[in-house]
């Protein structure tokens, strides 16, 4: 058996935001599998729901599990919701965690002033276009330039995702994560509000701060993802030496 490893994007991009990711873990010759959300990417056409996202994280991370032990590694909105699904009461096969860029707790005025943006941004004519891709020109390599918005972006979902995540209880969820366990956060990412609680309720996890990084810490420096993703699938490999984890 050898190790698989399942990607979660976060929230209006695709699968294609782990496109360096897929390439690098194919080199190495590690299964890998990106998938989709409900409304975003293949799945444009479809509604959003917390449910729906759960079922196709927890789809995916059985089918690996079978081949192998997974590493769950997910970004942002997809961050927040695979905290909520590594956290459950019956934990599910994951045996290894890397949550990028997702260091808030979703609730009260953070996430309605974080709404009241990203519906100021949406009502643009071009409903933000124009700026998005000058801000990625300016701050992503050319190999992960367009790999956020290859896949399309889900402008209709992104209200009713951020809306949605309000139900998650991802503090009492943080305390039963027991797997080994890396937060990633680039130097000037927005989620990194509760940075410091996300490690008092995970206190055997590792904090990644990357300097000069944003909140697309993925494609911003994907050498540097990779090589902890590299790290996740060394301590969950077959034979490596396992920490014991306490709940």
């Amino acid at each position: 058996m050898t190790v698989q490893v399942v990607l979660v994007h976060g929230i209006r991009t695709s699968a294609t935001m782990w496109r360096a990711q897929i390439a690098h873990l194919a080199e190495r010759g590690i299964d890998a599998h990106a998938l989709d959300l409900p409304g975003h990417g293949t799945r444009m056409g479809e509604d959003f729901t917390i449910d729906g996202a759960f079922e196709t994280i927890d789809a995916a991370v059985r089918e690996a599990a079978r081949r192998g032990p997974v590493v769950l590694a997910a970004h942002s909105m997809g961050g927040l919701v695979s905290c909520e699904y590594v956290g459950a009461p019956e934990a599910p096969p994951v045996a290894a965690f890397v949550a990028a860029s997702c260091t808030a707790v979703p609730r009260g005025p953070g996430l309605a002033t974080y709404r009241a943006l990203a519906r100021r941004f949406d009502s643009l004519p071009d409903r933000g276009m124009r700026l998005t891709e000058m801000v990625l020109a300016r701050t992503l390599p050319e190999e992960t330039r367009d790999d956020f918005g290859a896949g399309g972006y889900a402008f209709d979902a992104q209200d009713i995702a951020l809306r949605s995540l309000s139900v998650l209880d991802l503090t009492r969820a943080l305390r039963r994560i027991s797997v080994p366990t890396w937060f990633i956060n680039g130097q000037f990412d927005q989620l990194r509000v509760n940075e410091r609680l996300f490690r008092r309720l995970v206190p055997h996890a590792e904090l990644i701060v990357v300097p000069r990084t944003s909140h697309l810490v993925t494609a911003m420096r994907p050498r540097v993802f990779n090589a902890l993703l590299d790290l996740a699938i060394a301590t969950v490999s077959p034979g490596a030496d396992q920490p014991e984890r306490t709940c």
